[in-house]
């Protein structure tokens, strides 16, 4: 059986779109995502397609964000362009089933994680264009892996070892169609080579200088969707592996933002350690899949967080560059001169460009968005709920009915929602509505609702819904008496000015060059504040061209602060110190606008709290940051 609640995605087809989604979107594909193919050798002259550049996880990476948005958009050179890549693949498909750029006699070294990958596209692809080839290619592909693991010629290892529940996004495709006991088995046989994550959940407690495939951020991100991935296929009960997981992570390495950091393994509590934009987006597929197996409303909640804040904090506005770490205390991100800060990345990692430290967040980052506008709808049976509240469209049918639903909003950064529903004659159905549990007096269509819960409303024929809430500024505790500042799901940031110093170069046969170049981000004003009041105003400015716009933010809060004596991490220039080298006030107090965490690319997240402290010497400042390191 699978997790009680269980709800079911809706198709590009049936779901766009609309709003700030929609433009945030077409920046992607305007961007650097949206111009891969065109611009970076790894995908333009890869293995994939005949070429001779990367033959493993790339090209996969970029189609399973590149083919959702090509078809939100309803972009017919996109959809042309994604065509002629699968294509190429289908084209290069063995006799026997194999599918992967790997000559035959390497096979057994080869590492099956592309196979594991490309099987999710594929999925993806039939989904968005309904081109069965891409389904009877799925099906010979994992026929034959299904061969070569039970006869024993191959075995998992490495990534694909690590990452074997992603397997399960085609066999589940398959699985319903075609419910055949081959597919159930090469499951079992997937997951009793695969990691099991419960064998090493100690080594998440401590942070090491250390690099391991247990402790790699973007393994574990993609581990929390494992039992929610697999559980229905093997006929296996959902057990809640990911709630303790979830919590476990976070408790040792947790952020503001609802991430954990990993720089790329996991890097413990401090705000000076980084994040990988390669763990946001699958960290947010996972909610993704989470939410749609359980119906349980706080892993949309946690989507939510993550998805509005640590995406857009690790893109420029353009969308052309990116980072590969993001912090949460990030006062420049230059590269630095000797060691970087970072446990196991290198000196470039926070920089903003093509393919700062790896190329894998390049080819990955695109699915983030367009997977969230997929995560808008769901449904399950004659229900349709209202999953990630924002701006788009649903025309689907229930029982040979249509049915239209418009969502009108500008949510995450006001918290109206108002649903236009048109169904026709003969047609109804339950429309369910999440009401988030920090929503401030509720009402739905003028009548007061609870928080934190769900409402449904029975729809017939032409109707409007609409719930309205209010959302409250609110103090939360961080580690090393910091505090960080939320409003809904929204977290705040001091911003903090910076001048772009554009990096122009070649690097192992890779170009940068505008707008494809890298770039410092060289941080301008003060950053050394504490919060000197609890109280905080909130000013709804207006959505932009620019969603999360780092220059017109949609909305701020306005608060009260001083500045300290904070000093910068020990050996370094460009990070501020873990904790402040003392709280005693240095100014009056100045009221600044704190800027939603995905529209400040420099910021200070976690700050002291002044008024609460007794005295002036931050307790255990420096015996903190010598024992954590």
């Amino acid at each position: 059986m699978v997790a009680q609640g269980a709800w079911n995605f809706y198709t590009a087809k049936e779901l766009k779109p609309e709003g700030w989604l929609k433009r945030q979107l077409k920046l992607q594909a305007e961007g650097l995502h949206g111009n891969l193919d065109r611009v970076w050798r790894d995908v333009k002259d890869s293995a994939w397609i005949g070429g001779t550049a990367e033959s493993w996880e790339r090209v996969p990476y970029w189609l399973d964000g590149f083919i959702p948005l090509a078809y939100l958009l309803e972009d017919e050179d996109m959809i042309a362009r994604a065509k002629r890549y699968i294509d190429a693949i289908l084209d290069r498909q063995k006799e026997d089933g194999w599918l992967c750029p790997c000559p035959d006699q390497e096979r057994w070294q080869y590492d099956t994680w592309a196979v594991q990958l490309v099987s999710k596209v594929l999925a993806v692809y039939y989904q968005c264009s309904g081109d069965e080839r891409a389904l009877k290619a799925l099906y010979r592909m994992l026929k034959n892996y299904y061969a070569l693991l039970s006869s024993g010629k191959i075995h998992l290892f490495g990534w694909g070892k690590a990452r074997w529940f992603e397997t399960f996004i085609g066999i589940g495709l398959l699985y319903k169609r075609c419910p055949e006991d081959w597919l159930v088995e090469l499951g079992r046989l997937l997951r009793e080579q695969g990691q099991d994550y419960n064998q090493v959940v100690s080594r998440w407690k401590r942070p090491l200088n250390q690099w391991s495939l247990e402790t790699h951020i973007v393994n574990l991100a993609m581990m929390l969707r494992a039992e929610a991935a697999s559980c229905e296929v093997l006929g296996l009960p959902y057990t809640g592996k990911a709630d303790r997981w979830d919590n476990l992570l976070k408790k040792y390495n947790g952020t503001p933002v609802e991430l954990f950091t990993g720089d790329e393994c996991l890097s413990g509590l401090s705000p000076i350690q980084g994040t990988e934009l390669c763990a946001v987006v699958e960290q947010m597929y996972s909610y993704e899949q989470l939410y749609a197996c359980t119906g349980d409303s706080k892993w949309a909640e946690l989507l939510e967080t993550v998805a509005f804040n640590g995406l857009p904090a690790a893109i420029s506005d353009d969308m052309w560059a990116h980072q590969y770490d993001q912090m949460s205390n990030q006062i420049s991100c230059e590269r630095f001169p000797g060691k970087a800060v970072f446990r196991t990345n290198g000196p470039d990692a926070h920089l903003f460009g093509l393919e700062p430290h790896f190329g894998c967040c390049t080819a990955n980052f695109g699915q983030g968005w367009p997977k969230l506008a997929l995560s808008a709808f769901l449904h399950q049976g004659n229900r349709i709920l209202s999953g990630i509240p924002i701006p788009s469209r649903l025309r689907t049918e229930i029982g040979g009915k249509k049915v239209d639903i418009s969502l009108k909003t500008n949510y995450p950064f006001e918290s109206r929602f108002v649903y236009e529903v048109d169904c026709q004659e003969g047609a109804t159905f339950c429309l369910q509505l999440r009401v988030p549990s920090y929503a401030k007096e509720p009402l739905l269509n003028g009548r007061p609702v609870h928080s934190g819960t769900g409402v449904s409303v029975e729809i017939r024929g032409k109707t409007s819904v609409t719930l309205e809430c209010q959302t409250q500024p609110v103090l939360l505790d961080r580690p090393y008496g910091l505090k960080s500042v939320r409003c809904g799901p929204l977290v705040f940031s001091l911003p903090i000015a910076y001048q772009k110093r554009k990096l122009e170069f070649e690097r192992d046969g890779v170009e940068r060059k505008f707008p494809y170049c890298d770039y410092e981000y060289i941080g301008q004003s003060p950053w050394n504040f504490g919060f000197s009041s609890r109280r905080f105003e909130k000013e709804e400015r207006g959505v932009t061209a620019v969603p999360f716009s780092s220059e017109h933010p949609p909305v701020v809060l306005k608060a009260k602060l001083k500045q300290i004596d904070w000093g910068f991490e020990d050996g370094y220039e460009t990070v501020c110190a873990k904790t402040p080298n003392s709280l005693r006030p240095l100014s009056e107090e100045v009221e600044l606008a704190l800027y939603p965490y995905g529209c400040a690319k420099l910021r200070m997240t976690e700050l002291p709290l002044l008024a609460e402290q007794d005295q002036w010497q931050a307790p255990n400042a420096r015996a903190a940051r010598q024992s954590q390191g």
